[in-house]
C-alpha cells in the first residue's frame, strides 16, 4: 500500500497531458486500472478517488472491475499518497472544475490554449495530518463465550468460530458486511437459539459449545493463531484441550443460492465431523433444494504467507475444522472489498443459510437422525424460528461503521457491543487480546488512517508567469514613454532656447 500521507499538491484530473507533482483526482465510474498506472508512472504527487455516496448506484460491471483491482492496489507498493473520499456537491464541483482546466483545447490555436489555461481556476489540495507511523503497542481483541453441557465433565466441545474484522484498500470504508458481517450475524443468531435450548432440562444437549468472535481474520487469523497458543500451550484445562468434536467457521453467507463446505481433510466415517457433513446434505436437499451445496477439498499450503480459510488455523493444531460459506474459492475478491456494502447483502439467503446450518448442527448434537427424525422435518418453527428481523438489524448495525483491525480497540464501542451482546445469550464471556510481536512483528498497523483534506482556489503557475510578463511589459512601455517623454521635454526646451535668442 501507501507510504505516504502528507499531501500538497495542485489539483488535476487523469485526462491532463502532465501529472508530475500533481494531484490526480479520479471518479470511480470512471476509473480504470490503467489510468491509476498511468499516474503512478508520470511520478503524480497524490491520487485522490472519488467514491459514490450509494455504492448501490454504480452499476454492477463497474463495481466488480474495480474488485477486481483492488488487490493488485493492495499489493503494490506506492511512495504517493493514495487517497479515498465520498462524493459531495462541493467535491464533484471541485473536481468538474478540475476536469475543465485539465482538458485538452483541441484544434485551438496555442494562444487561445495558453490564455485558457492561464485563466482556469485551479485547486491546490493540503492534508493537515501528519506523516503515517507505525504503531507498537495496538492490540487486536477477540470475544469468546460458551454454554455448558449436561452430563459428566468430559463432554465434547462443538466451536462456533467467525471473524468480525473486514478489509478494503481504504480502511475506514471497509464496512464488510458479507465478509464477515454475514458470519457474525449467523454466530450470533446460533448462540440466541441454543441458549434457549441450553436453558431447559430436557433440550439440554451434552455438548458443550464455546463461540468465538475472532479479531485479525484479515491479518492471516492473528487472533484466532494467539488464542489457539494460549489454550493449547499455555493453560492446564481449557474446552479446546478435552474433547473438541469439530470446529465449525463461518465466513460470506449473505448471498446466493450456494453453500460450500471448505475442509482441508475430507473428514472420516463414523466421527461426528462426517455426521454434520451428512445432516447439511440431507438438510439443504429435503428443505432447501433450490440451494447447491457441494464439500470443497483444499490441503493447506505452508508455503503461502496467508491461510486460505479460518479453519486451517485449527488444521493444524489438528483439530477436525471446517468453513462454511456460499464462496466456492478463497481467491473471491469479495472478501477483501471496500464495495462489499449492506446493499449487496441478501437478507432472505442469509435467513435460509442461517437454518440450514442451524437445523443440521441440531441433528447432529440431539442425534435426531438415528433417532429416527424425518429428513424433512423443520426443528426451528413457531417460537423458536430464525428471527429474520433480528438478522437485519444486526446486518445494519454490523455494516454501519467500518471494522477494519486497524480501528478496533478494546476500548471500542463496536467490541463492547458485542461482547454485550453475547454476554445476553452466553456464559463466561470475556475478551482475548493479541499484541503485535516488537521483535518479528507478523502485522505492523500505522496510523493517520483518516484524513481531513483542504482544497484552495488558486491559479495555475502559468497565470503568475504571464502576470509577471505583463507587468514587465507595462514597465518597459511605461519605461520607454517615460524616455521619450524626456527627449521630447529636452528638444521642447532646446527650441525655446533658440527662439528667444533670435
Amino acid at each position: 500500500g501507501t507510504r505516504s500521507a502528507v499531501l500538497n499538491t495542485e489539483a488535476r484530473t487523469v485526462e491532463a497531458d502532465v501529472l508530475s507533482r500533481r494531484c490526480v483526482m479520479m471518479r470511480l465510474v470512471d476509473f480504470s486500472y490503467e489510468q491509476y498506472q498511468k499516474a503512478l508512472r508520470q511520478s503524480a504527487g497524490a491520487v485522490v478517488i472519488i467514491l459514490p455516496r450509494s455504492i448501490s448506484s454504480v452499476p454492477q460491471d463497474v463495481v466488480r472491475q474495480f474488485m477486481e483491482i483492488e488487490p493488485e492496489m493492495l499489493a503494490m507498493e506506492t511512495i504517493v499518497p493514495v487517497y479515498f473520499a465520498v462524493e459531495d456537491e462541493e467535491l464533484l464541483s471541485i473536481y468538474e472544475q478540475t476536469r475543465a482546466a485539465s482538458a485538452s483545447q483541441g484544434s485551438a490555436s496555442a494562444a487561445e490554449v495558453l490564455l485558457h489555461t492561464a485563466t482556469a481556476n485551479g485547486f491546490q489540495m493540503v492534508t493537515s495530518g501528519a506523516q503515517s507511523k507505525a504503531i507498537n503497542d495496538w492490540l487486536i481483541p477477540s470475544v469468546e463465550g460458551r454454554l455448558t453441557g449436561l452430563g459428566g465433565e468430559d463432554l465434547p466441545t462443538v466451536v462456533i468460530v467467525a471473524h468480525y474484522d473486514s478489509f478494503g484498500v481504504a480502511p475506514w470504508l471497509s464496512h464488510g458486511a458479507d465478509s464477515n458481517g454475514s458470519g457474525i450475524s449467523v454466530l450470533l443468531e446460533l448462540a440466541r437459539l441454543f441458549s434457549r435450548l441450553y436453558t431447559y432440562r430436557r433440550t439440554h444437549a451434552g455438548y458443550n459449545l464455546l463461540f468465538f468472535a475472532s479479531g485479525g481474520g484479515k491479518f492471516n487469523y492473528q487472533g484466532t493463531k494467539r488464542w489457539l497458543e494460549d489454550n493449547l500451550d499455555h493453560t492446564d484445562s481449557s474446552l479446546l484441550q478435552d474433547n473438541v468434536a469439530f470446529v465449525l467457521c463461518l465466513d460470506t453467507l449473505g448471498r446466493g443460492n450456494s453453500l460450500h463446505l471448505h475442509v482441508s481433510k475430507p473428514p472420516k466415517e463414523g466421527t461426528l465431523q462426517h455426521a454434520f457433513l451428512r445432516e447439511l446434505e440431507m438438510v439443504v436437499a429435503s428443505q432447501f433444494p433450490e440451494v447447491k451445496f457441494s464439500m470443497v477439498h483444499k490441503k493447506i499450503n505452508l508455503a503461502e504467507d496467508m491461510l486460505a480459510w479460518e479453519h486451517e488455523r485449527f488444521a493444524i493444531r489438528r483439530l477436525p475444522a471446517f468453513t462454511i460459506s456460499h464462496l466456492e474459492s478463497h481467491r473471491d475478491s469479495l472478501r477483501n472489498s471496500i464495495m462489499d456494502r449492506r446493499a449487496r447483502i441478501d437478507t432472505k439467503a442469509l435467513t435460509r443459510n442461517t437454518q440450514i446450518i442451524a437445523e443440521a448442527l441440531t441433528r447432529v448434537i440431539y442425534n435426531l437422525t438415528e433417532k429416527g427424525a424425518p429428513a424433512d422435518m423443520q426443528i426451528f418453527t413457531d417460537q423458536m424460528q430464525i428471527q429474520q428481523e433480528q438478522l437485519e438489524s444486526v446486518m445494519d448495525w454490523l455494516s454501519s461503521q467500518p471494522r477494519a483491525a486497524q480501528l478496533i480497540d478494546k476500548d471500542s464501542t463496536f467490541l463492547n457491543t458485542l461482547e454485550y451482546y453475547m454476554g445476553r445469550y452466553l456464559k463466561d464471556v470475556k475478551q482475548h487480546h493479541v499484541k503485535a510481536d516488537k521483535r518479528d512483528p507478523e502485522f505492523v498497523f500505522y496510523d493517520q488512517l483518516k484524513q481531513v483534506m483542504n482544497a484552495y482556489r488558486v491559479k495555475p503557475a502559468i497565470f503568475d508567469l504571464l502576470l509577471a510578463v505583463c507587468i514587465a511589459a507595462y514597465l518597459g512601455v511605461a519605461y520607454v514613454a517615460v524616455q521619450h517623454f524626456g527627449l521630447l521635454y529636452k528638444m521642447i526646451q532646446r527650441l525655446s532656447l533658440k527662439t528667444k535668442q533670435q
